[in-house]
C-alpha cells in the first residue's frame, strides 16, 4: 500500500491545502494529514480543533487519516512506513523554504522522498494566514475554507 504524509500547521485547513490532499489521493490508497503541534507558533485554533476540522471536511474520506504531529517529520514517515512526504507549493517562497527545510531533513532520513505539488493559480493567493485575518476582522471567507471547515469555525464561535 503506498502512502504520504502532508505535514502542516493548517490553522485553519484551506481550500488550497485540500486541492493538495485531493491531488493525493490520485496518487496514494493513504493520505496521512499531519497537524503540526508546534509550540513555538501561536496558532489560532488549539491542535485538536485543526485536526477535527480536517476530519470533518474528510469524514466519507476512508483513506485520508488525520493525526496530530509535534516531532520531527523523518521520525513520523519512519513510523508510518513511507519516504514520501508531500509539500504544497505556492511560489517561489514556499519553493526556496520547503527546499531548504528537505535538505536539513535529509540529514534525518535520507529515505525521504519529497513532492512538491503546485498550487492551482486559482489557489495562489489563499492561505491560513489569509483566512485568519479575515475572521478577526469579519470579513467573508467561506471561499477560502471547505464547507465543513466554515461549518466548524461558526458552530465554534456561535455564529451559527
Amino acid at each position: 500500500m503506498k502512502k504520504c504524509v502532508f505535514a502542516g500547521t493548517f490553522d485553519p485547513f484551506t481550500v488550497g491545502h485540500a486541492d493538495t490532499v485531493d491531488k493525493c489521493l490520485s496518487l496514494f490508497d493513504e493520505v496521512i494529514v499531519a497537524v503540526a503541534e508546534n509550540k513555538k507558533k501561536v496558532c489560532m485554533f488549539p491542535a485538536e480543533e485543526r485536526a477535527e476540522m480536517i476530519r470533518a471536511v474528510y469524514a466519507a474520506e476512508p483513506r485520508v487519516r488525520v493525526l496530530r504531529w509535534g516531532g520531527v517529520i523523518a521520525e513520523l514517515l519512519k513510523r508510518e512506513n513511507t519516504p514520501f512526504y508531500v509539500r504544497g507549493i505556492r511560489n517561489a517562497t514556499d519553493f526556496s523554504y520547503e527546499t531548504a527545510d528537505f535538505y536539513a531533513s535529509r540529514d534525518l532520513s535520507a529515505e525521504m522522498i519529497p513532492l512538491y505539488i503546485p498550487s492551482e493559480q486559482k489557489y495562489l493567493h489563499i492561505s491560513s494566514t489569509l483566512v485568519k485575518n479575515c475572521i478577526e476582522f469579519g470579513v467573508p471567507y467561506a471561499k477560502y475554507v471547505p464547507g465543513a471547515v466554515l461549518e466548524y469555525i461558526e458552530r465554534k464561535s456561535g455564529h451559527v
